[in-house]
Formats: structure tokens, sequence, C-alpha cells
């Protein structure tokens, strides 16, 4: 075998609550999210040197290196194949982190389960700071909520569907700034809490409530700011549409086409070999 390919999903977060840990193995969130129907598709083979290439061009991923040095010490290329953006809340280093793993364990023929894999890719995203909670999404696919920390990879799937979603992206978030920050921190955990109680309170939750629970937790929480954002989710709710913030990116997502957005749909498919 002289290559291999995975897929990851996306992720978009709704609500978070950031869980501390001394070790990154158990650190992570809890929360709401969904994965959709794109995200990365990911190819590996065997090099002379280690390299990681997004969309045709070098780029240094700690996240995406950082699993292949706990997966092998063999020189690896890794390409990363995808029509979304970095950093602004489609969970990409998750499901890159992730879809290499898979990719590099049926190259390398390590015989490692997928739940190993994942834990594997959710550490690093931990100890480089580029995420909580995304890879066990995207590891188990669909609408997934989390009442006990990502670390544990238990979730509960709600019952929605493959329902339509429209989203549109402005600009960067850094997650290390975030999860960093103590006064933040405890803001969003804050937010958070109320929010999760909420939805823990209505078994046959709709996914046009939860969304605007989601607005209500990006308002509370603080990391509702940007000018471009705010103005999207005003003009969306004028339209009679039910909207709130990408966690974490300056970006929206929406149960209603608006202006600028692309169309997905919710994916109950987790990560796999291609």
């Amino acid at each position: 075998m002289t290559s291999a390919k995975a897929f990851a999903p996306a992720n978009i977060s709704c609500i978070f609550r950031i869980y501390r840990h001394n070790n990154p193995r158990w650190m992570g969130s809890y929360g709401i999210g969904f994965t959709l129907d794109e995200g990365v598709i990911v190819s590996v083979s065997k090099a002379k040197k280690n390299e990681i290439v997004f969309n045709k061009k070098n780029i240094n991923f700690p996240t995406v290196a950082n699993v292949a040095k706990k997966l092998t010490g063999e020189k690896v290329s890794v390409l990363i194949k995808t029509k979304l953006p970095l950093g602004c809340g489609f969970g990409l280093s998750g499901a890159s982190a992730l879809a290499a793993a898979y990719a590099l364990n049926k190259l390398l023929r390590l015989k490692k389960s997928n739940k190993e894999l994942a834990i594997i890719a959710h550490t690093a995203e931990v100890e480089n700071k580029t995420g909580l909670g995304d890879v066990v999404n995207q590891y188990y696919g669909g609408f997934c909520l989390k009442l006990k920390p990502s670390s544990h990879f238990k979730v509960e799937k709600l019952k929605i569907g493959s329902v339509d979603v429209y989203c549109r992206y402005f600009s960067r978030i850094s997650t290390k700034s975030v999860i960093n920050n103590p006064r933040l921190k405890s803001k969003i955990n804050k937010a958070a809490t109320n929010a999760l109680n909420r939805i823990k309170k209505d078994k046959k939750i709709k996914f046009s409530s939860i969304i605007r629970i989601s607005r209500q937790f990006s308002i509370e929480s603080g990391l509702l700011k940007d000018r471009q954002t705010v103005n999207a989710i005003e003009t969306i709710e004028k339209n009679k549409g039910n909207t709130s913030m990408i966690m974490l990116g300056n970006a929206v997502f929406s149960d209603k086409y608006f202006k600028g957005a692309a169309r997905y749909k919710i994916s109950g498919r987790g990560a796999h070999l291609i």
C-alpha cells in the first residue's frame, strides 16, 4: 500500500462549556453541536520528509503533526483537501487530525481501533489548543449532546435528521485565545450551564429551539462581538429565520437561507476511510 485516504466531517458547535484537567487526555468540553455533509479528505503516504499540505499549500499544522508523531516515527506526507476555511468554527483542526489518524492507521497497518485513533486526535487538539470537543462529534457523526466531558467519548445523539443548514463565515477567532482567558472562560461556562439546562429539560427539542438557545448563549458568553456577524444575525431574524454564531468563528448558521450563505446538510455519518 502506497497511500491511504479518510474523510472526517466538519462540526458546528452551538454551545460549549470548558472542562479543565491537568492531563490533556481528559480535558475537553460539554456542549451540543452537529456534523455536516462537508468536511476534509486526508490522503497520507510515506515520504522522504514530513509535510502537511492544506489545499495544495504547505502549512505548519501542529495538531495534525502531533497526531502523526504519536502514531509513527516514519516520515509521512499528509494532504488535506476541503472547501471550508480553517479557524472559522467548522472544526477543521479536529477533522484533519481525525482523518489523518484513520488514514495513517490504514497505511502503516497499526491495527488501532477507531476509538483509540479518535482519542489520539482529541488529545492532540487539546495539547495544541485548537479545540475541545469537535473530534468526539466527528467520531460519532450527527447531532451530539455532550452532558459529560468530551474526553469521555459519551454523547446523546439527538433525533434531528438530515436537514438543511445555511452558513457564512466572515473571519477567524483563535480558539487558544478564548480557552486561555480566565475571565472569558468563567462567563462562557456560566452561560453554557444555563443553555444546556434548558436543552436537557426538553426531551423532544427541535433544531429551531436549539438555535435560539445557542443565540442566547452567544450573547451571555460575550463571544458575539464581531459587527458583521451581529449584522447578519439581525438580518436573518428580521426575515423570520433562526440563527446563531458558530463557535468558535466570526460566522453564522441558520435554518433559513440568507445572502452569501452556503447550504449544507446535517449528516449522521462520522469519520471513515475512503
